[in-house]
């Protein structure tokens, strides 16, 4: 008999719809009987969307069996060959063989497969979709001391060349198989399955084998037939489930009795995963047992616990690491009516709505295997969700409409769970029809029935609660995409834990190579984080193609990676048609082309980077074209400035051939040098020349050598002779102009005309261009210098007007700027304060300075009556250095007039009267101008004494 306990585990869920085994994809791997049986597969959705679903079997699962449609309130049977999913044969066992099933719809459904021998056995396998799919798993079975009874663990392919490895302890006996030690691999193809089987023993010596892949494959495990009862004589059934993989176990659990009273027909199996599991009942922080790796225990059916009054019995089963919980179940206090389940472990994402489990109380018993009600039967809907949860159950008749939500009673429940005081449980007895279960909190439910000698039942959520990744499609990086099951609030993929920006959905398509996880929350529970999911590269294939005159060395080096390529990874797929390759020590490959070879010839080789863990490797088609080297002749040309009797040329310019694999040059200024290997030119950019030629040794990749020449021509380039700087007035302009000639201009002042006008004191450019090449000319535009004054000597009333600077000839005035005369000479001028103007050719503002012809005396006669007694130039005393000096005709000097004598003179020298006479002087000051300028009056004095 098998359990259809539907469980879901404990969850804190914000949302209403997401189901462990309800899926779009389902693998149920074949079992070995040793009684025969008839199975359908039972088909259920909550969409109310009708799609199809394809069920396949063998190899490839190429085959198609049937179709149905299905939809919501709508389910549907499919009854499947013997032959497809069973065997009795040990030829069939120990070996690949073509059985087991592939059904696969547009939307998520649930799948169980429901197996009956008349009215005598039965059994539901539960369907986990794509959680019961991996590459890790440990066999569970029952113990038996009837020889009638066997083993069954059955390996279901989900890909080609999945490679699988089993190990177990101690000695077992296998149909259709004698393998030497407790190992033994072997390959499967995509459809393909391998059974283990063998008699069960008291011992169940595969339990807790571990089967280990290299891609995902499904287990079908349990006893086929089997009895775990004390009295092995009163008969056995179906004892067989579907398992799931290691990273989908827990370590907490919750399992509720069935119908039997019996202690040695109910409990639960565990199988460790790990070394020093303990084992907790109901809260008890004392271990009932403590397993390693491999190892098994069986809690005995008094360990569950009265709740209430009613009947109502339930367990809570905690462990100090992962393991397998598989409920042992009986209905009619009969050995004849064993089963199993796997419980999937409690934790916080569950679902708080299971719709909907389809024909509860049916098996595949009608005729031609449709589904039918069997005489007899008892059905019991056992319910777990969380404390202070309102939970109510939904039953829809077969052909009819759903009816009213219903409260289970207090009768039903709730009761509590011992040992743990979140969650409680429920046990209602006589459901019928396709049910939906609802809570506001996190629900899981089971099914467990029977009738005659047949008892079943089963889970059908909470086998993908615990997040988990797995690949959708593709094999490696690009290409493979990973999943995890939808319905979670928010998703964040990592890479290596870092974060991927942007991968927030529940699939994400690696690029790379890498340990992958997944972030998920969902309502008030904790982010969960999974275990990290390898990701490698697929091999790169990429082409390239070069040229060689011969020998070539080739270096791998990846297009992409940032890996180092490993030299002992390189590797010669397809060697060369025409000329060999050799794969050197540092990893380089040698090609060489046939003698006399010219064409093209292809190396494929491979190579892989030095990552520890996820090498990156890529496959090269290398395409070699041997040609020779046929250098060119080419002419460079180069600026010749007016400034430099050579032009310098950049030989590294000139193209001396066309060939696109690696070579060098090397350049000479004679023939004579290149052939002697002497005076190389180092500097090939800057090469200065007159004209003439260089000449250029070529050699290329695999030694072939040319040599040629290169022109070289110089463009002279001269400055423009019409620009020179130019002088003008401070608020004067002109214009510029650099002549004919020229390919362009392009002016400081952005005018690119040859000319350009208006422009007033600077410093101007122009961009000169002839036959490509580009001079750059500066000129300035100054200000005419201004004339200076530097003198003005007076004699009596005439003025002489000195000037320097500017540019003669000069123009002059005085007291105002209308009437200009060139004579710097002026007379007839009045005494007293007159302005003299000065421009020379530039016709600029004029300089001006102001000048006073003072009053002179040409007689005294000191005599004392007040008349004429001296000269008086205190008058001037303002005057800047002023000096006042009477000389004698002899040119002795006589008399000096300062600030002390007031520029006074009494006709007396050295403080006598003076020889009547005439005496000479001059007077001399600065005018308080900026330029200072200098004034001198000269002229002579009668000086008449009375004797």
């Amino acid at each position: 008999m098998k359990r259809f306990l539907f469980s879901f585990v404990l969850l804190f869920f914000t949302f209403n719809t997401i189901f462990a085994q309800k899926d779009t994809e389902h693998w149920i791997a074949p079992f070995y009987y040793s009684q025969q049986y008839t199975q359908a597969v039972y088909l259920s959705t909550d969409s109310v969307t009708p799609f199809d679903v394809k069920i396949y079997t063998g190899g490839s699962f190429g085959t198609l069996l049937g179709t149905v449609t299905i939809s919501k309130n709508s389910p549907k049977t499919y009854s499947i060959p013997r032959t497809n999913i069973a065997t009795n044969s040990t030829l069939e066992a120990f070996t690949p063989i073509d059985k087991g099933l592939y059904i696969t719809g547009g939307k998520p459904f649930f799948c169980s497969l429901r197996m009956v021998s008349s009215t005598t056995h039965a059994e539901i396998v539960t369907s986990k979709g794509k959680a019961g799919i991996g590459k890790e798993f440990y066999v569970a079975s029952t113990p038996s001391t009837a020889t009638s009874n066997n083993f069954t663990a059955a390996v279901m392919a989900t890909e080609n060349n999945t490679t699988v490895t089993a190990t177990w302890s101690g000695f077992v006996a296998f149909f259709g198989g004698s393998p030497t030690g407790n190992t033994h691999t072997f390959t499967l193809n995509k459809g393909q399955s391998f059974i283990f089987a063998g008699n069960a023993g008291a011992t169940a010596p595969f339990t807790g084998a571990k089967i280990v892949s290299d891609k995902p494959v499904t287990l079908t495990n349990g006893n086929v037939n089997g009895n775990f009862g004390n009295n092995t004589g009163s008969g056995s059934d179906a004892i067989l489930d579907q398992s799931v993989p290691t990273e989908r176990l827990g370590s907490t659990f919750a399992i509720v009795r069935t119908r039997s009273t019996t202690s040695d027909l109910e409990g639960a199996i565990v199988v460790a995963v790990e070394n020093d599991t303990k084992i907790f009942i109901n809260g008890s922080t004392t271990p009932i047992a403590t397993l390693n790796q491999g190892e098994w225990y069986r809690i005995a059916g008094d360990n569950y616990v009265l709740q209430g009054t009613n009947g109502h019995y339930n367990m809570f089963v905690s462990t100090s690491k992962k393991v397998y919980l598989y409920q042992l179940v009986s209905v009619l206090d009969s050995s004849a009516t064993c089963g199993f389940n796997y419980i999937p472990p409690l934790n916080c994402f569950l679902p708080r709505k299971i719709d909907e489990i389809a024909f509860v109380n049916e098996m595949p018993l009608g005729t031609n295997d449709t589904s039918t009600v069997p005489a007899g039967q008892v059905i019991k809907l056992n319910i777990l969700t969380e404390a202070g949860a309102t939970v109510t159950y939904t039953v829809t008749p077969p052909g009819g409409v759903p009816g009213a939500p219903i409260t289970p009673t207090a009768a039903q429940g709730p009761y509590p769970l011992t040992g743990n005081t979140a969650w409680v449980t429920y046990g209602i007895e006589g459901v019928t029809g396709t049910v939906k279960i609802e809570s506001n909190k996190a629900v899981t439910a089971g099914i467990n029935g029977g009738y005659n000698t047949s008892g079943y039942g089963g889970y059908f959520a909470g086998f993908s609660s615990i997040p988990v990744i797995s690949k959708q499609t593709g094999e490696c990086a690009p290409g493979i995409i990973l999943e995890v099951d939808p319905g979670y609030d928010s998703y964040q993929w990592y890479l290596n834990g870092n974060i991927i920006p942007g991968a927030t959905s529940n699939t994400y398509a690696p690029l790379v190579g890498g340990n992958y996880t997944v972030r998920v929350t969902m309502g008030g529970c904790q982010p969960v984080t999974t275990i990290a999911y390898k990701v490698f590269s697929c091999l790169k294939e990429t082409a390239k193609t070069d040229e060689s005159c011969g020998t070539k060395i080739i270096t791998p080096t990846f297009t992409s990676s940032t890996q180092a390529p490993v030299a002992n990874t390189v590797k010669i797929i397809t060697a060369p048609t025409h000329g060999t390759a050799v794969v050197n020590a540092n990893g380089t490959i040698t090609y060489t082309p046939n003698a006399g070879f010219a064409g093209s010839d292809v190396i494929v080789y491979k190579f892989c980077g030095n990552d520890p863990e996820f090498v990156d490797c890529e496959q090269v088609t290398h395409t070699i074209k041997i040609v020779p080297l046929v250098p060119k002749e080419p002419t460079i040309t180069a600026c010749q400035y007016d400034t430099d009797p050579t032009a310098l040329f950049d030989l590294t310019t000139a193209n001396v051939i066309d060939y696109t694999s690696p070579y060098t040059k090397k350049y000479y200024p004679t023939l004579n040098d290149l052939n002697t290997n002497n005076n190389e030119i180092t500097t090939p950019k800057k090469y200065a020349s007159a004209g003439g030629y260089a000449y250029v040794k070529i050699t290329a990749e695999g030694g072939c050598v040319a040599t040629t020449k290169i022109k070289l021509v110089p463009i002279p380039v001269k400055k423009s002779p019409l620009l020179v700087d130019k002088f003008i007035c401070i608020d004067g302009r002109t214009s510029l102009d650099a002549g004919p000639g020229y390919d362009s201009y392009q002016w400081s002042t952005g005018a690119t005309t040859s000319s350009i006008q208006g422009l007033s004191v600077g410093e101007y450019t122009v961009i000169l261009e002839h036959n490509g090449c580009f001079l750059e000319q500066t000129v300035h535009v100054k200000k005419a210098q201004d004339p200076v004054i530097t003198k003005i000597e007076i004699t009596n009333n005439t003025a002489t007007v000195i000037v320097t600077g500017g540019v003669a000839p000069y123009k002059y005035s005085v007291d105002g700027t209308t009437a200009w005369q060139d004579s710097n000479v002026f007379t007839n001028l009045s005494r007293g304060q007159h302005t003299f103007y000065v421009k020379d050719a530039y016709s600029c503002a004029p300089i001006s300075v102001e000048v006073t012809v003072p009053n002179l005396i040409n007689a005294i006669t000191p005599n004392g009556d007040n008349v004429n007694d001296v000269i008086d130039y205190s008058a001037l005393a303002y005057k800047e250095n002023l000096t006042f000096v009477i000389y004698d005709r002899y040119g002795n000097k006589i008399f000096t007039g300062d600030k002390f004598n007031n520029y006074r003179w009494d006709g007396k020298g050295s403080g006598k009267k003076i020889v009547t006479g005439t005496y000479w002087y001059h007077i001399n000051w600065n005018e308080p101008n900026a330029a200072k300028t200098p004034i001198k009056y000269t002229g002579w004095v009668l000086v008449k004494n009375r004797e």
